[in-house]
């Protein structure tokens, strides 16, 4: 069995306005300094081998803050991306509600609303698949995943969680994922 430690990064100046960030790469603020390192330190003892992160800058220095306490280096993965937004990058949610009533709607549906990024069940399977992989890879060792809030979610998705019960994951937060014989079990997560 391999044990995945799948957090979503810390808190972003895009997060705390509430702006879609996707593929944009905003760096982390003091906040998701601090929620890095309390990251950190909740997974200090806990056996870490490897830490994985998406490429993304919010993703990978969020990493890069929990492996330095772990005294580990981080691999980058681009698999581990979060969605692309498309033309709703960079905007709030009221401002996507005005300029793309149609696809706001879609999305609060449950749905895709963007038109020029990715699926979210293309983004889904990106996510589900590299982590198969990174648990085959790593077989039987404890693994620190690093992503976003869309493949965390994902995440749970492929663990047989209802998405549609499930709220948005926070910044910092972590989930405890079992992976064997290529399923995924959820252990726990921060938030119980």
């Amino acid at each position: 069995m391999t044990t995945l430690f799948v957090a979503r990064h810390g808190q972003t100046e895009w997060n705390r306005e509430h702006r879609w960030q996707g593929w944009s790469d905003p760096p982390l603020n003091r906040t998701g300094r601090e929620q890095a390192a309390q990251l950190a330190e909740l997974l200090a003892g806990r056996g870490i081998d490897v830490v994985v992160s998406s490429d993304l800058r919010r993703a990978a220095e969020t990493a890069e803050i929990a492996a330095a306490r772990l005294g580990l280096s981080v691999a980058l993965d681009a698999r581990l991306r979060e969605v692309d937004v498309g033309e709703w990058s960079g905007l709030t949610s009221a401002e996507v509600e005005a300029r793309f009533p149609d696809g706001y709607r879609r999305r609060r549906e449950g749905r895709t609303g963007w038109e020029k990024g990715e699926e979210l069940g293309a983004m889904a399977e990106r996510v589900v698949a590299a982590l198969l992989d990174l648990a085959d890879r790593h077989s039987g060792h404890r693994v620190l995943v690093v992503t976003h809030g869309g493949p965390l979610r994902a995440t749970l998705a492929a663990c047989g969680r209802d998405m549609r019960t499930v709220p948005a994951a926070g910044n910092g937060e972590v989930v405890e994922i079992a992976v064997r014989d290529g399923r995924m079990r959820r252990i726990k997560s921060t938030r119980g």
